[in-house]
Order: structure tokens, then sequence, then C-alpha cells
């Protein structure tokens, strides 16, 4: 059978998307492949498909159990067959697994790295043909990555102990130039196709809101009641965070659950599965819930506060949506999240390590990524555009959907003020002899009487007061602004102002410095998404990742559908989405098939599926358009 025929049978789709058939057949000639593919862009297919069409038993690295019987019980209801060995098994059931092994019985086999530790195991493995090893999340073998797992270098030892070396094939949804070199690296690739079909997520609504702290709660709590229907995950920073704003979400009736490290094994087993199951749809967690979700229909991830780096959110924010659905990603931001990123950051530099150089390079790396995170929040460019060009894919300068370019907004001369800032930054240099902080530059321009003020003599320079009559708000937006056009950069290391390379040009050459402003004061969400229906009818551009497919409204058929697929999955036991995704209902709903083979014209439903399920929701179809004619007859 030949990879689109597969395509056809096992996944129910007709073509593929970008770069997967050039990778699947970089594999099939035996070249090692590395692909920075999106979440929810199909990188699994790129391995799944020649598993199924090489001899033998291929293998996937997989960093999380909750990942590996995700994919396994997806690839089971497919009718793939496949398994996976992980610390969570009985020895029975390792035994069994084992035992099929030896017969030939599996086509992939998923693995942690940390299995390849066991001598016995790998025993096992080196006596089947292994054609190929395909590691996921590839991004873990990167030391400066934000995922990191020391298991993950042991991967290249273990392809190097098979009698013969299979094709290597690594995939991660985010990865820098530079994190793309350490996996081909630490994964010892050879000459690899390197695939990168883009990271942009279009039918992602991107969104940051600017919350007083004791605001925050309220305004989540609003944001979940506007999204009932839906289910998503609410990211907070700390363990402690995670209870307080759980037990608001119970206290106040939402259906929530919790997850994070410091929960008994059990008890986050059982908020995973209910998530899941869609019993409970809110999850709140720290970062501890990420890397291992692949739940379909997250219809939102909001963080209630901002992570340390822009790798950190976009995998985070990439949990939404995956169905190809427009899904909502949104951060709270407040300024007191800066602060609690760099304690967490330096964590790392306790029991007398505070003069390791390695401890303190990584460090400085992880300031300077939360530095683009701040960036981030703060920017009044588009949002999308600002993610992606961090990962160095260029991108128009507006996307229409998020907020920064759906707020409408006007152009503001803030020549003077950014003379006035930057003049006052000098000056206190040239007085103190080092650079400070913003913070002590806005309490001079106000004409503060603070005592560091004055005790340092900051009150005699001529810049003092200059802007006593600006709020301190609107100070920070004009260094915000400053920074984000290079006038103005922000040490990390000491959380100091210093001038960029451009200050001159303002302050002695007269160049002009602009400032987009918002005509409308932190709109209510609903109001910052005008694009959301027109995205909703528009394929992706170019290179771009998944498209939102076309979605029907909300109606009869498609809610008759979902209580069919939720009946099966409950039957089954297995997640609502592993029988058929949003997307394909929505798809389904718009072709009303009425035989099985306009049924398997329907995207998502493969040939397998089709035998399991058709009938039962060939009988919906036909029984909502059947009562449709009665009602219009009666009318």
């Amino acid at each position: 059978m030949d990879k689109s025929a597969i395509l056809r049978q096992y996944f129910g789709h007709s073509s593929f998307r970008g770069g997967q058939e050039e990778l699947i057949d970089a594999i099939l000639a035996g070249r090692d492949v590395l692909g920075i593919m999106p979440t929810g862009g199909g990188k699994s297919v790129c391995y799944q498909v020649p598993a199924l069409m090489l001899p033998g038993l291929s293998l996937v690295i997989s960093p999380l159990i909750s990942l590996m019987k995700d994919q396994v019980a997806a690839l089971e209801t497919a009718g793939i067959p496949a398994a996976f060995v992980n610390s969570s098994m009985t020895s029975g059931e390792f035994q069994v697994v084992c035992a099929g092994i030896r017969a030939g019985k599996y086509r992939l086999l998923y693995v942690a790295p940390e299995r390849l530790d066991n001598e016995g195991f790998l025993s096992l493995i080196r006596s089947q043909q292994v054609p190929l090893v395909a590691v996921d999340e590839a991004h873990c073998v990167s030391q400066w990555g934000q995922d990191f797992r020391p298991s993950y270098l042991r991967v290249a030892g273990f392809v190097d102990s098979l009698p013969s070396r299979p094709v290597v094939a690594a995939f991660t949804a985010t990865a820098t130039e530079g994190v793309r070199e350490d996996i081909t690296q630490g994964l010892a690739l050879r000459d690899p196709l390197q695939m990168v079909t883009g990271f942009d997520r279009p039918n992602l609504h991107f969104s940051v809101r600017s919350p007083k702290t004791k605001e925050k709660l309220p305004l989540l709590l609003s944001l979940l009641g506007e999204r009932r229907d839906k289910s998503g995950i609410v990211y907070c920073a700390t363990r402690a965070k995670v209870e307080q704003v759980w037990e608001a979400l119970c206290q106040s009736g939402f259906s929530a659950a919790r997850y994070h490290a410091g929960l008994p094994a059990e008890e986050r087993r059982q908020n995973q599965e209910d998530f899941q199951y869609d019993r409970k749809p809110v999850m709140v967690a720290t970062n501890a819930f990420g890397m291992g979700i692949d739940k379909s229909n997250v219809g939102y991830v909001i963080h209630y506060n901002m992570p340390k780096d822009l790798e950190s959110y976009y995998q985070e924010a990439g949990r939404a949506g995956r169905d190809g659905e427009p899904a909502d990603c949104i951060l709270l931001f407040a300024p007191g999240d800066i602060y609690t990123a760099k304690f967490l950051i330096g964590q790392g530099g306790q029991d007398g390590e505070e003069e390791d150089p390695e401890r303190l390079e990584r460090q400085q790396r992880d300031l300077d990524r939360l530095d683009v995170m701040t960036g981030y929040c703060k920017t009044r460019s588009c949002l999308r555009g600002y993610i992606l060009g961090y990962f160095g894919q260029s991108y128009q300068e507006r996307c229409e959907n998020c907020s920064n370019c759906c707020i409408p907004r006007r152009e503001e001369d803030i020549t003077v003020p950014a003379q006035m800032i930057l003049s006052c930054l000098l000056r206190v240099q040239r007085k103190l002899g080092y650079y400070v902080g913003g913070n002590l530059i806005q309490q001079v321009l106000r004409g503060s009487r603070n005592q560091r003020v004055t005790s340092l003599g900051l009150d005699k320079l001529s810049t003092y007061g200059l802007m006593k009559d600006k709020d301190r708000r609107l100070i920070q937006d004009y260094i915000d602004c400053l920074k984000e056009k290079g006038y103005l950069y922000l040490e990390p290391a000491y959380e100091t102002l210093r001038p960029g390379p451009q200050a001159d040009q303002v302050l002695f050459h007269g160049e002009k410095v602009i400032m987009e402003v918002q005509i409308i004061d932190d709109p209510p969400m609903k109001e910052a998404r005008p694009a959301r229906e027109e995205r909703r009818r528009h394929p992706a551009r170019e290179g771009g990742g998944m498209a939102a497919p076309a979605v029907p409204e909300e109606n009869g058929l498609l809610a008759a559908l979902r209580e069919k697929r939720t009946q099966l999955a409950q039957a089954a036991q297995v997640p609502a989405y592993l029988v058929f995704s949003n997307a394909t209902l929505a798809d389904m709903a718009a072709k009303s098939p009425s035989t099985i083979e306009e049924f398997m014209e329907v995207s998502g439903v493969g040939q397998v599926k089709a035998a399991r399920y058709g009938t039962e929701f060939l009988r919906v179809i036909s029984d909502y358009w059947d009562e449709e004619r009665r009602r219009r007859h009666r009318m």
C-alpha cells in the first residue's frame, strides 16, 4: 500500500499537509530528518505513515506517559497495531507487550527515553528489525530548551547500539536556530533533511490583557463565563496560584480540575483523565501540565501569569485549537509577573552554586528569554508577527487575528517625551557613574521626593520633574515604546536601562518617535475579535500550518452528531475527540452524507472508523433530515 492510500485508509485524509510528504519520502529513502512543525500541524503522520510501510518495528521516543497513551489509543482507534512501554505498567502488562513484540504484533512502539537504560528491554529491541526511530518533542535534547531532559542525550548511543542503524526522525513544534543545532548534534543526525513548515497557527486568536493584579481573578471568571461551552486550560506560574485559582473557580460554579507536581500521582492521573474525557472541562495547572497534552478540542488557553519564555508560552498556548477550530490564547499580564518569573529563574542559584560559570550562563540566557517574553506582553505590533519573528519566520505587518491588530489605534508623536526620558537617563548616569532602572528614571521625571531620589541628589538635575503632570503608567508606555524601537534596551542581569545605538538620533538630530495608542482602552474580548468569523472561512496562508476549516453555524444536526460521539466515546471508554474531532463533525454536518461511500469523503474518516462508526452517524444524519422535512411540512 502506498503512502497516499495509507493516509486515506487509516487517517481519513485525501492529501498531505505542507512538508509531510517531503519528510515521509526522505524517511523512506533512508535519510534522517528534522521536522519543525506547529502543534496540530501533523507531525505524527510523518513517522506513522513510514512505520506502516517499512518492515519491522518502528520506535517512537516520547517524553510523557500521558502522551504515549493518547497516541497509542488514537492509533488503535484507527486500526493500527501499536503499544507503549512505560513505568505506569504492571509487570504483567509489560510481559504482554514484550510477548507481542516477539510475535511481531506491533508496527509502532512508544517508549520513554529513560527506558533505554534497561538492558533487558534493550536486548529485546536489538533482537527486532528496527527501521525507524522517531524522536518526538526533540527539543528536549537541547540544554538551552525550556524542557531539557538529560535522558534524551542517551538516544544517540542507543541508536548506534542497534545491529543496523535505523533512520532517525526528530520532530518538534517550537525550536529556534540554536535549538535546532542542538537537536542535530545531540541526536547525531546524519545529513538530515530539515523541514520547517512554519510556526503559524492561523486558527488561534492571540490576546494580551493587562488588568491590575486585584482585577485578574474577576477578569478570568468573566472570560471563562463567556466560554462555558468549551474545554480549556488555565496556566498559573506556581502551585499556590493554581490552588487559589482552582478554589475560586469551584466556588463560582465551574467544573474544574487542578494539576501540579505537589499533588499525589493518583490525583494528577484522575484529574487529567477527567479533563481528557470532558468530565471537567476546565484544567487549572502549572507548566507540569503541558507537553504531554494531546486533547484536540481545547477551545482556549489562558495564562493567568506570564511564562518565563516565549518558547514555553507558544507550546502551552498551542494546546488550543489542535482540531483546526478557532481558539483563544489569552495572556493576563501584570508587572508583578516579571518579578515572579525572575524569582523562579533564580531558584537554580542555591546550594553554593553562585560562582558556577555554566549555571550563570544558563541563568543569563533565561533572563534574556524573559526579556523577550516581557516584550511580547508590552508590544503594540502584531502579536502573531512577534512570535513568528522570534522563531525566524517572516510575517505580514498585521494578522487581523490578534488583540493588537483588532484594537483601533492612532499614531502619536512622542518625540518630546522620548527626549526627556533619554536625557534624564544620561544625566542620571553622569551624576552617579552607573545606569539605573526604569522606576528610578520615572521617579526623577515625575518629581518624586522619596528618600532615594533626594539622597542621591537627583532632585537637583535639570530633568527633575519634567513629566510631573504625566501618569506613571503613561511614562512606562513611553519607555516600553522606546525599548521596542531600539532607542533603549534593558540589561537583564542588572535590570538597568541603557541608551540604544539610535538614541543620539532622537536627542541631537531631530529623529521623530511615533507611538501607536489605543483609541479604546482595554475593550472587551468580543469587541477585539472582529476577524474571527472571517478566519473561519479562509484557509491558512502559504506555509502557515493548519487551516481553519469551513464550519457551519451551530445547529441541530451538529449538536446531534456531538451527542452521538459522546455516547460512543463513553461506551468505548475513550475521550470523545478520539472518535472524531470537532472539525470532522463540522465537515460531516456540512456534507451530510447518506451512504458509507459518501461518509468516507468526510475529512478525518478513515476506513476503520467508517466501518466502526459509519452506520450510527449516518442514522443520526438521516433521522435529523427526516425530522426537518416533517417540521417544514407542518409549517
